[in-house]
């Protein structure tokens, strides 16, 4: 019966590995046109599709990633994207931590209240607050400045930040803190040195999260830096070159690759945290 049941097993195997193959081969084909495409000359682009140039004559070039990189100051962007995700991933999931810590483990007046008015806040559209922040910034001088983009994308981020660590500060045992606290342990001691290390896996899930979301956008940079090139973020610089190229899809394509290897890098690097960190606490023991 067991070797029945097996046999049984087997085609249901086989049709799901089927399924997810084609899944990944459909989310993968686009960016194997975008990378083919990247390196066909302009003439070629315009007269065939991408699936040509992968049969001989072979017709690449490397020149679209020199102009991109020289004349669309795309190599400035990658560095002004960097300056702009690290910052305003460390600076909410540093708050984060310690708000997490306070809604899960700590007892004060208020804290359900303050708990479900934060809820609310992840229902609220960025875009109601573009007005009164805008202004706010202007008045302090931080429009089209670093710190300014920085706080932007920490505030925006931190509902989400403290209602996923919460979560996962929540389901550790408490055995294990009130085992601390019997040896004299506080709070901070116990955050530091027991809570932080056993979270790891959700702040790394959370870390991969805000930098693939501060690295793709598009509408805070353009809201609060503007048309200031010196901080300009690499998906602001494309939006400007589809208006200064027009139908310069070599371009576009080398532009487009650079952005997303980056961030391809960092999500295959920290994929076993991130997935690590989504699971925890779905499956109790």
């Amino acid at each position: 019966m067991a070797s029945g049941a097996l046999r049984g097993r087997r085609p249901a195997r086989i049709l799901l590995h089927i399924v997810m193959i084609a899944a990944c081969a459909t989310w993968l084909l686009p960016t194997l046109g975008l990378l083919v495409s990247s390196f066909r000359p302009r003439s070629e682009i315009a007269q065939s599709g991408w699936w040509t140039a992968l049969s001989a004559p072979f017709s690449l070039t490397l020149q679209n990633y020199g102009n991109v990189l020289s004349r669309a100051n795309m190599g400035r962007s990658f560095l002004n994207s960097l300056l702009i995700a690290i910052p305003s991933t460390v600076l909410p999931i540093c708050i984060a931590s310690f708000a997490a810590y306070a809604f899960a483990w700590m007892r004060f007046k208020g804290r359900e209240t303050l708990f479900i008015v934060l809820i609310g806040l992840l229902v609220v559209p960025i875009q109601m607050t573009v007005i009164p922040v805008l202004r706010i910034f202007n008045a302090l001088g931080l429009t089209g400045t670093f710190p300014g983009i920085w706080l932007a994308h920490a505030a925006y981020g931190l509902p989400f930040s403290i209602y996923l660590l919460r979560n996962f500060m929540q389901e550790l045992p408490a055995s294990m803190l009130e085992s601390a606290f019997i040896d004299g342990a506080s709070h901070p001691q116990v955050f530091l040195h027991l809570v932080l290390r056993t979270s790891l896996p959700a702040i790394a899930s959370l870390a991969i999260y805000q930098f693939m979301w501060v690295w793709n956008d598009l509408f805070v940079a353009l809201i609060y830096l503007g048309g200031t090139q010196d901080v300009a973020p690499m998906t602001l610089t494309m939006a400007n070159m589809v208006n200064s190229y027009g139908g310069g899809w070599e371009y576009l394509t080398a532009a487009a690759f650079i952005s997303m290897a980056f961030p391809l890098v960092v999500f295959f690097t920290m994929q076993k945290y991130y997935i690590r960190g989504i699971l925890a606490g779905s499956v109790k023991e």
